[in-house]
């Protein structure tokens, strides 16, 4: 589900002018984020559309919520032209071409700044300086720091959600310190750095093989239940307890693995309640 937008009466970015240039999944998701917030976003895409239209259509419809979508032709001088007319009255610029793409628009800092000082520009990419424009995808950027398991292609576009909240925290940032400074400023939101970041349990032995969160808790865990599997997660002390004594068994993953086998997962979950427990059925 796309963000829930707020009252605008209330809203903490209403009145914040944005536009968008960010195609796929990272810039359309940030700019979400931002129309929730109560901003105002103009979504400018190439006159073929915004290839997240073709993906999936339902991501597209949801992530453009409350937004006005223009077609302009970025690589035509009226097309330059029309965006510029656009920026000189919005707050913040986001962008997910590579760097050498938006010099070649005459979108590089050096050409922006000047022409519109206050903008706050958030540019979307996929390495961070030198590397800023060597190719990649949320997948390599899982695959570079552990997180692919085998050949089976990851379930959470990782890289991309979490690139895209950094991205719209960056641009609420930068508006804050544009208010103490009257300038905008550039920022390069790198999804290979998010990756890192979400990578950090892994590199911490949480999420490894064995480790707490991966199978060295019986109490955090899934079980196969009657009908399905169930999830457990018992991982605070008085949890624990209480899971270990509502059962009756011992502390091991066998002795669950039996008990959770008896009933099935609506019947696990009405249980958890009863007694205060974090379970639900995995769907």
């Amino acid at each position: 589900m796309p963000p829930t937008p707020l009252d605008h009466a209330v809203a903490p970015l209403a009145g914040v002018e944005v536009v968008t240039i960010a195609v796929n999944l990272p810039g359309p998701v940030a700019a979400a984020r931002l129309a929730a917030l109560g901003a105002h976003v103009v979504k400018v895409e190439p006159p073929s559309g915004d290839p997240l239209s073709t993906y999936t259509r339902g991501a597209y419809d949801e992530l453009c919520v409350g937004q006005d979508v223009v077609a302009v032709d970025l690589k035509s001088p009226q097309g330059q032209a029309e965006l510029h007319r656009l920026l000189e009255r919005t707050d913040v610029l986001l962008s997910s071409h590579r760097r050498a793409a938006l010099t070649r628009l005459g979108l590089g800092w050096e050409a922006l700044h000047p022409a519109h000082p206050r903008l706050v520009h958030v540019a979307i990419v996929g390495q961070p300086g030198a590397a800023a424009d060597v190719p990649g995808h949320d997948l390599t950027y899982q695959a570079v720091n552990g997180l692919i398991d085998g050949t089976t292609l990851p379930r959470v576009l990782l890289a991309d959600l979490a690139g895209a909240d950094r991205a719209a925290l960056e641009a609420v940032a930068a508006l804050v310190g544009r208010g103490a400074t009257g300038e905008g400023r550039m920022v390069e939101v790198a999804l290979s750095e998010a990756a890192r970041d979400m990578a950090r349990p892994f590199r911490w032995g949480m999420t490894s093989p064995g480790g707490l969160l991966a199978g060295g808790f019986p109490a955090y865990g899934v079980y196969v239940c009657a009908d399905g599997r169930v999830a457990v997660a018992a991982l605070e002390p008085h949890f624990h307890r209480r899971l270990l004594e509502v059962l009756g068994v011992a502390d091991s993953a066998d002795a669950l693995a039996a008990v959770f086998a008896t009933r099935t997962g609506a019947e696990w979950r009405q249980w958890a309640a009863q007694h205060d427990l974090p379970l639900e059925v995995v769907v």
